[in-house]
């Protein structure tokens, strides 16, 4: 894993740490309103790339931020130049072939 990577994931699991205490809920509420355990919420707090993308989503629904997992890659504020619209996208992306 990049080291870049691990950065985002450290800082995402701080984000978590910071809104549950701003919310003052303890580790042990937030788990159980994101139908996890301790130790699970605890590695997503420290990073750990090993936590699912389910328990994430289950812990924003716990934090009242549910749309921000949506919000991740938002097409319409994609400044990679994919202002396509959905009509035009295809269905599938095959891998160029080389010459």
């Amino acid at each position: 894993m990049s080291p870049g990577v691990k950065r985002s994931l450290k800082k995402l699991g701080h984000d978590v740490q910071v809104a549950r205490k701003k919310r003052r809920l303890r580790v042990a509420d937030l788990a159980a309103a994101a139908s996890c355990s301790v130790g699970t919420l605890r590695r997503l707090e420290a990073g750990d790339p090993g936590v699912s993308i389910g328990v994430l989503a289950m812990v924003l629904l716990g934090l009242d931020r549910r749309n921000l997992l949506g919000e991740v890659l938002d097409v319409a504020r994609d400044d990679g130049g994919l202002l396509l619209d959905e009509a035009r996208l295809p269905k599938r992306v095959r891998k160029a072939t080389e010459p």
